[in-house]
């Protein structure tokens, strides 16, 4: 694996594990793909960092459980500023 993939591996995962952020939000946040970060969060993690991969899978467990909920909030946010 490429040094630069290296990097930005730990970079994302060290920010999902700071910020409990999800994948789309750390795309945008490293400006690349919610593709790559994914493979990068579910494939290509566990050569770089073994532990980390751990910490990273139970986050982006819980942030799939709660994904619903958020998607309603959204939806109760967007049509709560529309009635009038």
């Amino acid at each position: 694996m490429k040094k630069y993939m290296e990097q930005r591996i730990l970079e994302e995962a060290a920010y999902i594990i700071k910020t409990k952020d999800t994948i789309r939000a750390t795309a945008k946040k490293f400006k690349v793909s919610k593709t790559t970060v994914h493979k990068d969060m579910a494939e290509r993690l566990k050569y770089v960092n073994p532990l980390m991969e751990q910490v990273i899978k139970k986050i982006l467990h819980k942030n799939l459980e709660e994904k619903h909920i958020r998607g309603g909030e959204a939806t109760k946010r967007k049509y709560s500023s529309d009635v009038k």
